[in-house]
């Protein structure tokens, strides 16, 4: 039976899994991010796994946030599996004493403009 959406309602697809941290004083980074690397390729719900620097933004607006990880995923299923999977869990006990301050979000993808 085909369910039908309400004019404007979003179709569900992929889902993010966003952190943006501010790492502790001597933390070594490099280490941290081989780990998360390493976390990811073993979870098959993984879809993909991007992470950056932040290279010029203004203390006000960084607010000392350094570093961003996203992960995504088919479904909000697939995010459930990975944040329940014994790698994760083990590897995010680690990870949670290295930073400073995280914000986190999990969010469905809303494409507003498609890679070239």
């Amino acid at each position: 039976m085909k369910t039908e959406r309400k004019k404007g309602e979003k179709k569900m697809g992929e889902v993010k899994h966003l952190a943006i941290v501010k790492f502790k004083e001597g933390v070594d980074v490099e280490e941290m991010i081989k780990g998360m690397e390493k976390m990811v390729s073993q979870i098959d719900a993984v879809e993909s796994f991007v992470w950056g620097q932040d290279v010029e933004g203004p203390d006000m607006l960084t607010q000392g946030f350094t570093h961003m990880f996203e992960m995504t995923f088919a479904s909000k299923d697939g995010l459930t599996s990975f944040l329940s999977n014994p790698i994760h869990v083990e590897f995010s006990s680690a990870f949670s004493t290295a930073f400073e301050k995280i914000i986190l979000l999990d969010f469905p993808a809303v494409i507003g403009k498609a890679p070239a």
